[in-house]
């Protein structure tokens, strides 16, 4: 009898162990990576090449996409601009386009589910997702297109886009987000010139209202921006030189405030051209960014050198590989709450400015972008954050 005691105390207590053992596993699963409290990593992989734009034999990748997210399922690029006839060195034109991609990650590989075309080429809009879809601002090289709202939804399975807006202003190399059933634009091109202004645009009435501009530059294009405990953040952009300040803005009183600059290790960081998620309520990721020091020199030099010396410097400027020009390849994450920024380790792949950056679930996906200046990629990298 003592014996059928112990075997019994045994069995109960191995079962105990095993059900504890599962729930502690099951804990482990059902971790959110992406909680601000979670160490994190990333590990990326290639996930295909986006395929050739209508009547193009190839696409050689764009930078100033559109891009989102659908159903927390689907990835959604498009448009964008290249040079491809000839080089930028060699005075190439830019070209814009109207293609809209439709992704699925199977695997790791990202397959195309749609292919659309826009009745407009678009480029270096503002885009913005949301759980009800992909708003796109302004960024299309027609002029009468240039200030269009457009609205990029699921119908029936296929990629439906609709107008439905306009701003007072065209847009281009700008910022924007999403609160409450209202859009808040900021800064970039607006009307053709770099601007500091920041518009209100009601969804329900369809008015724009001018807000407190971004302080400290008249004029701030390519900046990233998100929402994080209810306020907008914004950092660094540029125009004659690039900027590494940051701001917070209150929508209660109108008013902004300056927060930490973009720094690591003591050394500030342009985001200019850069792309950006939100990861939790406190924290956004950034992934790209000129090189300050090198942006600055670049934009003086092309602007004030003349002749020879002109064209040897853009010989060399443009000549150079992409590693030469110290984009940030960082990938950066900033804490609203402790007003700090880190480092989550280095992009394995040439760093990008104007990529389109996608969160689903633990997955983030880089899609193509610019790799130096007038050089784009067809790439697009699949990344799984986890839990270190």
């Amino acid at each position: 009898m003592k014996k059928l005691l112990i075997l019994s105390s045994a069995i109960m207590f191995s079962i105990f162990a095993i059900s504890c053992s599962n729930a502690s596993s099951s804990g482990t699963l059902s971790v959110n990576v992406l909680d601000s409290k979670v160490e994190k990593k990333i590990v990326w992989e290639m996930g295909g090449h986006l395929p050739a734009q209508t009547g193009m034999e190839k696409n050689i990748g764009t930078a100033g996409l559109l891009y989102g997210s659908l159903q927390d399922k689907y990835i959604v690029v498009g448009g964008g601009a290249n040079f491809p006839e000839e080089s930028v060195l060699n005075g190439g034109a830019k070209k814009t386009y109207s293609d809209v991609y439709m992704l699925e990650d199977k695997n790791g590989v990202l397959e195309v589910v749609e292919h659309i075309n826009l009745d407009n080429e678009i480029g270096y809009g503002a885009s913005i997702t949301t759980t009800n879809g992909i708003y796109y601002i302004g960024g299309s090289s027609n002029p009468e297109a240039d200030d269009d709202i457009l609205f990029i939804t699921l119908k029936d399975g296929k990629l439906n886009v609709e107008k439905i807006g306009d701003l007072p202003f065209t847009l281009q190399n700008g910022a924007a987000v999403y609160k409450d059933n209202k859009l808040y634009i900021l800064t970039g091109k607006q009307s053709g010139k770099g601007s500091d202004k920041v518009y209100e645009y009601d969804l329900a009435t369809k008015e724009a209202k001018e807000l407190a501009p971004v302080p400290n530059q008249a004029s701030r294009t390519q900046p990233v921006a998100q929402i994080l405990n209810g306020n907008i953040y914004i950092f660094s952009g540029g125009d004659a030189t690039a900027y590494t300040d940051g701001y917070k803005y209150d929508f209660a009183n109108n008013t902004w405030e300056q927060v930490a600059d973009v720094t690591l290790n003591g050394e500030g960081i342009s985001l200019l051209g850069a792309a950006s998620v939100k990861l939790n309520e406190t924290e956004m990721l950034v992934i790209g960014g000129f090189n300050k020091a090198v942006y600055d020199n670049a934009v003086y030099n092309l602007g004030n050198l003349q002749g020879a010396e002109l064209a040897n410097f853009r010989v060399e400027y443009f000549g150079a590989d992409p590693y030469e020009f110290n984009w940030n390849n960082n990938i950066l994450i900033y804490n609203c709450e402790s007003n700090t920024w880190r480092t989550m380790g280095e992009v394995p792949f040439d760093a990008p400015c104007g990529e389109g950056l996608i969160l689903i679930g633990n997955k983030i996906y880089s899609i193509n972008g610019e790799i130096k200046p007038g050089v784009r990629t067809d790439k697009m990298y699949v990344g799984t954050i986890l839990a270190k």
